[in-house]
């Protein structure tokens, strides 16, 4: 008889054992590990699709982004006083690792002094919504140098971490803080706030008692602890009777622990004064007021004054003499000038000045002159007595023209006819023109009776009209 088995039952598993009966065969035992819906599992045809489910769930994990956050804060946190120090905490973090350096912005402030980073950092490893961050922390020194609202921007960071595909960037959020003046300082006031400071003096003389001629140098060293080194106040090193000053550019460095952390600032003024007179001299005392951020308090540094005396030196001659240049070249007195002749250069130098500022109207008269001059230049050779100038040479000319006298004859309101100019013209023209042409004498004639002819048209000036009317009807009225 064949039974019917329950085909659930490989799928809810099998009954625990009671532990009586036979104990189970060698393949019995093996199949006895583990639930029945691992044992089905087991099979040859259910093991390739949970090694595909297993693989994809294990590459969606590789293929993920890695994460980027970046947090601000302040040091301290909300106020803060002018010329005191500022920390600003940007602290970039992921969920992988930094395969280089993140590329930080730029912070301006206005009216504060802002001091980037260095390139030294801080590592950190945080625990953000339960997942894990490692991380570096950089950090911005800033100094307000006046009494106002700070606000300081989202600060965008650009890294590519490990595992990432493409640059990844992240904002930080905007912080803020105000700036008051401290106590017993007024506003606008140089104002150095540190939590110490040290000030120290150095003079170092060139000889041994010193003489005109000699030198001395005073060196101002001033260290204050958590303030930058850009921010301290500069001494007032003034010029001294008796004495010529040289001033040397200031050293400024920032103080570190030998580990890359900041504690403070440094500054070393140095100045030289060279002895021009002998006698008793005496370098001021200077004083420098600053704020104990330690002991909230306003205290005073002051470095002692500095006193010598120089005695005479008849050998002493100036590196740079004047006197001795002038000698050199050949002016063995420096030039005084009188009054009289300081007078006369301002008159020499204020004439010039004016010439220069008469420049376009002088040009502007000049070319004026020069059109009148070109237009009486033309209205002398538009004119009757030009014309008349020019007939002699005509008439000596081979062979001989008529053309000045025809012009000259137009020109003075004659007409173009010439048989009203006397009996010598006309016995010239019979002579040109005739059958029996005598030209030579007619011609001698003719010059000897120029003046007269001169001085008859002069004397009768009647219109004589045309013989032949002109060509261009329009232009009538320009005939006489």
């Amino acid at each position: 008889m064949i039974s019917l088995q329950d085909p659930v039952a490989p799928i809810a598993g099998k009954p625990a054992p009671t532990g009586l009966g036979a104990a189970p065969k060698r393949h019995e035992r093996r199949a006895t590990c583990g639930s029945g819906l691992a044992r089905e599992g087991a099979w040859p045809g259910n093991t390739i699709p949970g090694t595909l489910l297993l693989f994809l769930i294990s590459a969606t994990a590789l293929a993920a982004e890695p994460e980027l956050r970046v947090q601000a804060s302040l040091q301290p946190a909300n106020s803060a006083m002018v010329g005191s120090l500022v920390q600003l905490h940007l602290d970039v973090l992921t969920d992988t690792w930094f395969t280089n350096a993140p590329t930080l912005p730029d912070l301006k402030l206005p009216g504060a002094l802002v001091m980037p980073p260095d390139g030294h950092a801080e590592h950190l490893n945080q625990t953000l919504d339960g997942q894990s961050f490692n991380g570096i922390r950089y950090s911005y020194l800033i100094t307000p140098n006046v009494a106002q609202d700070f606000d300081i921007p989202a600060l965008t960071v650009r890294v590519t971490p490990g595992q990432a595909s493409v640059e990844l960037s992240a904002q930080s959020q905007a912080l803020h803080f105000t700036a008051a003046q401290p106590p017993g300082f007024a506003p606008g006031e140089a104002v150095l706030v540190a939590q110490g400071l040290r000030w120290t003096q150095n003079v170092i003389n060139s000889a041994t008692p010193l003489k005109v001629g000699d030198s001395l140098t005073r060196q101002l060293t001033l260290q204050a602890d958590g303030a930058l080194a850009m921010s301290l106040p500069t001494p007032s090193l003034g010029d001294v009777s008796g004495l010529s000053r040289y001033p040397k550019s200031p050293q400024v460095r920032t103080l570190d622990d030998g580990r890359g952390h900041f504690t403070g600032g440094q500054r070393i003024d140095s100045v030289t004064y060279r002895i021009d007179t002998e006698g008793h001299h005496s370098l001021p005392a200077i004083e420098l007021k600053w704020w104990d951020a330690s002991r909230q308090q306003t205290r005073t540094a002051q470095v002692p004054a500095v006193s010598f005396d120089a005695a005479g030196n008849s050998t002493y001659r100036p590196v740079f003499s004047i006197t001795e240049d002038l000698k050199k070249l050949g002016q063995p007195h420096r030039l005084h000038l009188s009054g009289f002749t300081l007078g006369l250069l301002a008159v020499l130098l204020g004439g010039a000045l004016l010439a220069w500022l008469a420049r376009p109207f002088v040009h502007r008269a000049y070319l004026d002159a020069m059109a009148r001059r070109q237009a009486r230049h033309s209205a002398w050779l538009a004119c009757a007595d030009y014309a008349w100038r020019q007939i002699p040479a005509q008439l000596d000319g081979q062979p001989p023209q008529l053309s000045a006298l025809y012009l000259w004859t137009r020109r003075n309101r004659t007409g173009l006819k010439l048989t009203g100019f006397g009996p010598r013209l006309q016995a010239f023209l019979r002579a040109c023109y005739g059958r029996e042409p005598t030209k030579d004498q007619a011609l001698h004639q003719l010059k000897e009776s120029l003046t007269t002819l001169h001085s008859q048209a002069e004397h009768n000036k009647e219109s004589v009209a045309p013989a032949l009317r002109p060509l261009n009807p329009v232009h009538e009225k320009d005939f006489p």
